[in-house]
């Protein structure tokens, strides 16, 4: 009488295995690498969780969780692709796995969330595609977690310990460097050499010049308001969180949310289309908080303000700051600049960093760097 074959020794079962942790692997290393490169990108979105379950008492804590989250997935995918302590990380992975699947049908469901963005700008998904898309991958990761389970949990060997080392340094690296700085590819529709104005004019033609609805919630009470987009009052984040964009009611087509939003306004209304039609450079400083710009940062930006005296171009400083009379500021003593309101979301989409420059060229933008950078 033949000796049955465990499970686990089986061949087919063993391919199995192999395929599962592959595929997982992959995903992970996608996925958390086009979510390091963008931090802020990932930072709006957990924020935007944040919103609908309540806890925006853990905003300040965004940045830094992003950052870990993106380089846990991609370190993860690492450690699975070279077989690295398996056992521990597909346990993680499980846990995580189940974790965000839960999260995502909700996100479905009861408590709408409208970008999950589990693949950053690359790739978008509607919360029931990105459910889908978790509930495959869970029985890959379980498969691959039963049939390393028997395994010793944290016992690296040298080689695996290095290993293990070096994908924590990239992958937090990554994470960490695109914050100081700005992230290497830039996906969004304000990249360098996008003429604002015509992507604008492109996405209004798009949709039939249909009217677009900005969905905003109300940080203290949790409601709901629809705002038409050249009105004033969402431009205070600290009352309004945004949850969508789309168009008007009974219109079905979709909609360019982020270009579409660009809107500039002083004290007396909307001066978008006179800014974009300046001819020359045009040196857009971006600060979310005049008040909290470091030293070093005024610094630079007081250079950018005597770059632009000397070649006789217009500068101007762009806030999500609430403005209600003529308003200026002086960067460590240069010359005052006109400040302007902006939406956060949309500042944050157009220059990843809280204090930065954005130069366009004739409409055309030529130029963005964190203030770190100039």
């Amino acid at each position: 009488m033949s000796r049955q074959v465990p499970l686990r020794q089986r061949r087919s079962f063993r391919f199995l295995t192999h395929f599962c942790r592959v595929i997982v692997a992959l995903t992970f290393i996608f996925s958390g690498a086009v979510k390091s490169i963008d931090p802020w990108g990932t930072a709006l979105n957990v924020n935007n969780y944040l919103v609908a379950y309540n806890l925006e008492w853990l905003e300040p804590l965004v940045m830094i969780f992003s950052i870990w989250l993106c380089g846990a997935e991609l370190m993860m995918g690492c450690m699975l692709l070279f077989k690295v302590r398996i056992r521990m990380c597909s346990t993680f992975a499980t846990i995580s796995m189940i974790f965000f699947t839960v999260l995502t049908f909700l996100s479905a469901t009861f408590i709408p969330v409208e970008d999950c963005g589990c693949f950053g700008e690359v790739i978008k998904l509607t919360p029931w595609q990105t459910f889908i898309k978790n509930l495959v991958l869970l029985p890959m990761i379980v498969i691959v977690w039963w049939r390393y389970r028997p395994d010793r949990m944290f016992a690296f060997s040298r080689l695996e310990f290095s290993l293990a080392s070096l994908f924590f340094v990239l992958s937090m690296g990554v994470g960490t460097y695109c914050y100081y700085h700005l992230p290497p590819v830039d996906l969004l529709p304000y990249s360098e050499g996008t003429n604002i104005a015509q992507a604008m004019e492109d996405a209004r033609n798009r949709q039939h010049e249909k009217d677009v609805v900005l969905v905003y919630r109300n940080r203290r009470t949790g409601k709901l308001k629809e705002f038409r987009i050249d009105d004033k009052a969402w431009h205070n984040e600290k009352r309004w969180e945004w949850v969508e964009t789309r168009v008007a009611e009974g219109v079905t087509d979709s909609v360019e949310p982020m270009i579409l939003e660009f809107y500039v306004a002083d004290e007396r209304g909307e001066v978008t289309d006179s800014l974009l039609s300046i001819k020359g450079n045009l040196y857009m400083i971006c600060v979310t908080d005049r008040d909290k710009v470091s030293q070093r940062c005024e610094q630079n930006l007081a250079k950018v303000v005597e770059q632009a005296a000397a070649e006789q171009a217009a500068v101007v400083c762009l806030t999500p700051q609430p403005i209600t009379r003529p308003t200026y500021h002086s960067f460590a003593g240069s010359e005052i600049v006109r400040c302007y309101n902006i939406d956060s979301k949309t500042m944050k989409t157009m220059l990843r960093a809280n204090t930065g420059i954005v130069v366009l060229t004739d409409g055309i933008v030529t130029r963005k760097a964190n203030c770190r950078d100039i």
